[in-house]
């Protein structure tokens, strides 16, 4: 018979934390455990005996010491004529041992400790000081000049016999200082006192450091000169070249260190480890859209809420927290995954643990495939939630094979990832999916420092007519006062009040505790990091640098990476890895593209596809290229509107193609330097299919009404559905009413035929292009 023996199960059992099993287990040898592996027998038996050692008894009278003594009894008990008790000794039932006389002690003999001092010279340290050694070296000069006087000779035959004797001196014995040595000490205290300090940053003009030491520039140049340096006076020298210049001026040298306002504001000093205090998990929810994050949320809110708040939490504030098991589990409830992406790529790791979200009925899907790509790069743990077990279709082992698809094996399988089966219906399984998040948050050991300033990021902001800016913030560590001043990008403030998800006001809020604050003098963006500063006036100085600093980037210069500045990009050394997102019409071709283009990664540049999906190409999609600087291929799909506009507004590259060869050539030539093409599309405009009918004498006709921009009679056209290209065909004709036009221009309806395609379907989208060449 199989034991099944959670490590989880032995820890609740021995009242041990689940950290320290595992721990045990690892020292043990073997296998590493997590907190939901089965244990075997020897382990088990391993664990018990370690845990049965460690609270063993080492004597056993010790022991039965150790236990309370009876009290008397009555008829053990005399009292005495004055009232005291006293006990009668007991007659033990043992044999009587014969007395031994032991001899006297001997008196013990007080010892008496004497300290003797054995410094014989005291030594005058003043004497050795620099002050007076110089002067010293000065009497001496002088005295040597002076004729020694004839009842003064010294007698240097007796040197031999007297060598490492000390000459007797008379104490307290002084010579009178003269006048002149007397000036002499005034001019030398000073010279020392009177010597230049100068600060040398990293780099220094020769007449900035002329300016400095208070001398003339061809001073400067000439020591320059001579230490074999050519430079004129707006050249600028090293540090080391500009310090040894200043010592040959006499000059004291210091490093000019240049502080910024942010090293001024900021604590940038680590916790040590003795102020760290455990924190709770920081948890988001990802997963398809129908597939039941919002349900399972609203289910976990709903049923871990305090007595006296049922039904009553009406503030919705992007975050939440929850008590399980005794322990406290912030959600963050994030619109999908541009607010989790935008803080990524402003370097907010916000999050700890991502319950992904997975239907039982359905399985993977594309956004669950985003989801998993989104969790990866952020580096946080996974926990599988499979949820709609209540469908008499729900397949949990489905679910499970194709999570090993995408490097996600779970535990029962062997692998390190827990999933859960729940339903979101029933309620079944939510306790199950609280206690392993604990537990995951135990095995990582999350703390914080909270006797610190507030430090954390923006989760969402709004603009509130009676209140204002309105900001969600979640404090990373840290304690949050009201009060505090608070910077947040161009956004700074003083917190005027602050209220968690409850709507309860806070005067004050621990790490990663989510609150909504008011007081900011401006809508911050989400993902944004903030601080709580001490001087309110640089903040407010840093702000506006920051609000000037992003008006100059949007009038730089900067380019992101496209294949027609990649192998620029190479030769510089900026760039050694491209990454790339796929998407296409279906899984194979992208897995196909994937393959294609990982392959051709060489010494130079290694070519990495970090998400690969199916459909149309989104804002999801844009804002993940973003953050990770990749650049995006589409094959045979097409960008919706809104993934268009943001990749404008990014800057991020969209390749579009229909071919597999052709992606990997320009991919490849890119890398080479070789990509020059000579001819590219040039949109139009779109359309959108209301109506179809056929007229006998001219054929299938789409009723169409025309989106954005215009459509020429001379277009190309390419079919889109759903977001796949179709096909791509050319106009037959172009009418208005019973007018054939040589062009329909935005807001207008037109019919449309087209060469060869006939399937055409309500609902399609034609969009117009023409073929153009261009030189570089």
């Amino acid at each position: 018979m199989t034991i099944k023996y959670k490590v989880s199960e032995v820890a609740k059992d021995l009242n041990k934390p689940a950290k320290q099993i595992i721990d045990l287990l690892a020292a043990r040898g073997g296998e590493p455990k997590k907190v939901g592996s089965n244990l075997e027998e020897g382990e088990l038996n391993y664990i018990f005996e370690h845990f049965t050692r460690e609270t063993e008894e080492k004597s056993l009278d010790a022991y039965l010491d150790s236990a309370p003594k009876p009290k008397p009894k009555e008829s053990e008990i005399l009292k005495k004529a004055d009232g005291t008790v006293v006990e009668m000794p007991q007659p033990k039932h043992r044999p009587e041992k014969k007395k031994v006389e032991q001899p006297a002690p001997a008196p013990k003999r007080e010892v008496v400790t004497k300290v003797v001092d054995t410094r014989t010279v005291d030594v005058n340290l003043d004497k050795f000081n620099e002050k007076y050694t110089e002067l010293a070296s000065t009497k001496n000069v002088e005295n040597r000049r002076k004729p020694t006087p004839a009842g003064n000779k010294q007698k240097f035959g007796n040197a031999g016999k007297n060598r490492g004797r000390q000459p007797f001196r008379q104490p307290f014995q002084k010579k009178r200082e003269t006048e002149a040595e007397r000036l002499q000490r005034i001019q030398l205290e000073k010279a020392r006192k009177a010597q230049l300090k100068v600060q040398i940053p990293d780099e220094i003009t020769v007449g900035e450091l002329a300016s400095r030491l208070k001398q003339t520039a061809s001073n400067v140049i000439k020591k320059l000169m001579g230490l074999g340096v050519m430079a004129g006076m707006s050249e600028a020298v090293d540090y080391d070249t500009a310090a040894l210049v200043a010592e040959e001026f006499g000059a004291k040298v210091e490093k000019e260190v240049h502080v910024t306002i942010e090293q001024r504001l900021f604590e940038v000093d680590e916790d040590p480890a003795e102020s760290l205090s455990e924190r709770p998990p920081v948890v988001v929810v990802m997963g398809h859209v129908d597939h039941g994050k919002t349900s399972i949320l609203d289910k976990i809110r709903a049923a871990h809420v305090t007595a006296g708040e049922a039904g009553g939490i009406t503030q919705h504030i992007g975050a939440y927290q929850v008590t399980a098991n005794g322990k406290t589990i912030t959600f963050l409830d994030t619109p999908g995954h541009e607010a989790f992406t935008s803080m990524r790529a402003r370097g907010a790791n916000l999050t700890d643990i991502a319950v992904l979200v997975v239907a039982a009925d359905d399985g993977i899907m594309p956004q669950t495939v985003e989801s998993i790509n989104h969790a990866k790069a952020a580096g946080v743990s996974i926990i599988v939630a499979i949820n709609k077990m209540d469908k008499p279709t729900a397949n949990p082992d489905r679910v499970k094979e194709q999570l090993t698809q995408y490097e996600l094996v779970p535990e029962d399988w062997g692998g390190d990832v827990i999933c859960v089966p729940v339903s979101a219906m029933t309620g079944e399984g939510i306790d199950d999916l609280l206690e392993n998040i604990t537990l995951v948050a135990e095995v990582k050991e999350l703390k914080a420092n909270a006797d610190r300033r507030a430090k954390g990021a923006v989760i969402e902001a709004r603009l509130d007519k009676g209140q204002g800016p309105v900001a969600t913030i979640l404090i990373q560590k840290g304690t949050l006062h009201k009060g505090d001043c608070v910077i947040a990008g161009t956004a700074v403030g003083r917190v005027r009040t602050m209220k968690n998800d409850k709507g309860q006001y806070l005067e004050e809020a621990g790490p990663s505790t989510p609150v909504e604050i008011t007081g900011l003098t401006e809508v911050p963006a989400a993902g944004d990091l903030f601080d709580a500063v001490a001087d309110e006036k640089l903040a407010r100085e840093l702000a506006d640098q920051r609000a000037a600093d992003q008006k100059e980037k949007q009038f730089s210069s900067y380019q992101k990476v496209t294949l027609d500045n990649l192998f620029s990009q190479i030769e510089e050394g900026e760039r050694k890895q491209l990454d790339i997102i796929v998407k296409a019409d279906v899984q194979g071709s992208a897995e196909a593209v994937k393959q294609s283009l990982e392959k051709i990664s060489n010494d130079e540049v290694r070519v990495k596809v970090i998400h690969a999906g199916v459909g149309a190409i989104n804002k999801s999609d844009v804002m993940l290229a973003n953050a990770g600087g990749a650049i995006i291929i589409g094959f045979n799909v097409r960008p919706d509107p809104i993934a268009k506009d943001e990749a404008a507004q990014c800057e991020v590259e969209l390749r579009m193609y229909r071919v597999i060869y052709d992606a990997i050539n320009d991919v490849t030539d890119a890398m080479k330097g070789m990509l020059a093409p000579k001819i590219r599309e040039v949109e139009q405009g779109r359309l959108e299919v209301r109506q179809v009918y056929k007229i006998s004498s001219v054929g299938l006709v789409a009723g169409s009404y025309v989106l954005e921009g215009k459509i020429i009679r001379s277009s190309k056209i390419r079919v889109v559905r759903d977001g796949i290209v179709i096909t791509e065909d050319e106009i037959s004709s172009l009418r208005r009413f019973k007018d054939d036009v040589k062009e329909v221009a935005q807001g207008y309806e037109c019919g449309v035929t087209l060469e060869k395609f006939s399937d055409i379907k309500e609902g399609d989208i034609f969009e117009a292009y023409i073929l153009e060449e261009y030189r570089d």
